[in-house]
C-alpha cells in the first residue's frame, strides 16, 4: 500500500479537475450566440439582430477606446454598433443601411432585437453579408444567420473566423431548392449544441452527478440513454411550441435535479437500479433547458427538422465527451476500497453547487 495514495490522487484527479472546470464555468464568459435574419424584399434587405439580454450586455464598442478597454454600450447604441460591423452587397455595391430602431426587452421575454433596413442599388442577385460582430462581443461570439427570400431560406455561420457569406438569390418560383444549398446552417446548431451542453455547467453536473455511482458499462448507457430520450422530447416540444413552460420553473428544477441525484449518490449505498427512470424524467426537464438557445431564433418551417436534429446531436456530442473523460476515472476508482467514500466526497461537491444554483434561481428571480 506504499504507493495506495498515489492511485487514489491518479483516479480521483480527472474527476476533480472536472468539477473545477465545471466551477469555473460559472465564473468567466464563455461564447455568445446572435441570431441573425435577413429577409431580401426587392431591392432592400431586412436585417434583425436578437440577442439575449446577457450577451447584449457584453456590448464593447470598439470605437470609444481602448484604455483599459472598450466601454460598455447601451441599447440605444447598439443599432449603431451593429451597422458598422454588419455589411450587406449585392452585385459586388454595398446597400447603404437605413434609420435603424431597437426593440427592447418584451414583457416575460429577456431579449433585445435590433432591427437595420438596408437599401440595394437594384434587384438582388448575389448577396453578400459581412458580419465583424466578435469585435463587439467577443472572439467566442458567433452568428446563426438566415437569409430568407422568394419563400427559401439558407443557414450559415459567421464568426470570428469566416465573416462572409456568399448567397445566389434565384427568384424562381417559392418551394423550389435552393441556389446554393450548404451544411453549413446544420454545422452551426451542431456547434451551438456542443456550446450549449459544455457552457451549461447546470447539465454537466448532472451528467456527473448520473455516472458518479458507477456500475457496468451497459447500465451508464441505459441511464444516459434514457436522459437522451428525455430532453429530446421536451427540446422539440418547446422548439415546436407545443409546451413552453417559463424559465423561473425549469431552471430551479434543474437545479433541484442535480442536487437530488447527489443525494442519492451520498445517501444510498448502491446505484439504485431505477436511476435510468430518474434520468428520463429530469431529462424531461433539462430539455426545456436545452431548448432556450433555440426558442428565440424562428427557424423556418422547411429548416426546422433539420437544424432541431442538429442542435440535439450537438448536445449528444458534448454528452459524449464528458462520459469519454470521465469513464476511463470511473473504472480505475471502481478497483479501490475506498471507491465510496471518493464518490460521497465529489457528490457533496456537486450537492453544495446544486444548492447555491437553487438559491441563486429562486431567490434571485
Amino acid at each position: 500500500m506504499r504507493h495506495g495514495w498515489r492511485r487514489h490522487v491518479f483516479a480521483t484527479l480527472p474527476i476533480g479537475l472536472l468539477l473545477l472546470w465545471i466551477g469555473s464555468a460559472g465564473a468567466h464568459t464563455g461564447g455568445t450566440t446572435g441570431f441573425a435574419r435577413l429577409t431580401v424584399e426587392g431591392q432592400t434587405v431586412r436585417y434583425s439582430l436578437t440577442l439575449d439580454l446577457e450577451t447584449a450586455a457584453k456590448a464593447r464598442d470598439p470605437a470609444a477606446g481602448t484604455s483599459p478597454a472598450p466601454r460598455a454600450v447601451g441599447y440605444d447604441a447598439l443599432p449603431g454598433i451593429v451597422t458598422r460591423h454588419v455589411e450587406i452587397s449585392a452585385d459586388g455595391k454595398v446597400c447603404a443601411p437605413l434609420p435603424d430602431a431597437v426593440q427592447p426587452p418584451p414583457p416575460g421575454r429577456s431579449i433585445v432585437v435590433i432591427v437595420i433596413h438596408y437599401a440595394c442599388a437594384g434587384t438582388i442577385h448575389t448577396l453578400t453579408t459581412r458580419d465583424t460582430l466578435a469585435a463587439v462581443f467577443g472572439r467566442d461570439h458567433h452568428s446563426l444567420t438566415s437569409i430568407e427570400w422568394s419563400g427559401r431560406t439558407e443557414l450559415v455561420l459567421l464568426d470570428s473566423d469566416r465573416t462572409e457569406a456568399h448567397v445566389t438569390i434565384d427568384n424562381g418560383p417559392a418551394g423550389a431548392p435552393a441556389a446554393n444549398p450548404t451544411g453549413e446552417g446544420a454545422l452551426g446548431f451542431f456547434l451551438l449544441g456542443i456550446e450549449h451542453i459544455l457552457a451549461g455547467f447546470d447539465h454537466v453536473l448532472f451528467i456527473v452527478a448520473l455516472i458518479l455511482g458507477g456500475g457496468r458499462i451497459a447500465s451508464l448507457l441505459g441511464i444516459i440513454t434514457a436522459f437522451t430520450v428525455g430532453h429530446s422530447i421536451t427540446l422539440a416540444f418547446a422548439v415546436l411550441g407545443l409546451v413552453r413552460p417559463p424559465a423561473w420553473l425549469i431552471e430551479p428544477l434543474i437545479a433541484a435535479s442535480i442536487a437530488y441525484v447527489a443525494c442519492e449518490n451520498m445517501f444510498l449505498k448502491r446505484t439504485p437500479s431505477r436511476r435510468w427512470l430518474v434520468a428520463l424524467l429530469f431529462g424531461l426537464v433539462h430539455g426545456f433547458g436545452f431548448a432556450g438557445a433555440l426558442l428565440e431564433l424562428e427557424v423556418p418551417g422547411e429548416s426546422l427538422f433539420s437544424s432541431l436534429l442538429s442542435f440535439n446531436l450537438g448536445v449528444e456530442a458534448g454528452q459524449a465527451m464528458i462520459i469519454a473523460l470521465l469513464f476511463p476515472a470511473l473504472l480505475l476508482l471502481s478497483r479501490f476500497e475506498w471507491r465510496r467514500q471518493a464518490v460521497t466526497a465529489l457528490s457533496a461537491v456537486i450537492l453544495v453547487a446544486a444548492i447555491g444554483l437553487l438559491a441563486e434561481r429562486t431567490l434571485l428571480q
